[in-house]
């Protein structure tokens, strides 16, 4: 039997966003927030830019770029 190399399709990793956030959530909640500032005609932060607001929104997050605040503390 051959071994099969499985490709993702998650670019960035899931690890490196999560490393970022506390939670799932709060990285859905920071992503999409980002995605409409983008939208909105906000400057792209990250190095690999993308067509797609969400993308880059998920490259700014995993490169540290962007930060957030979770009950008065900095994160």
């Amino acid at each position: 039997m051959k071994n099969v190399e499985v490709m993702s399709m998650v670019n960035p990793s899931t690890d490196t966003l999560m490393s970022r956030t506390h939670s799932r959530y709060a990285l859905v909640v920071l992503a999409a927030k980002r995605a409409r500032q983008l939208l909105a005609g906000a400057e792209i932060q990250a190095e690999k830019k993308s067509t797609k607001d969400v993308t880059n929104a998920l490259e700014e997050i995993a490169e540290g770029n962007i930060t957030y605040a979770f009950s008065g503390r900095q994160i």
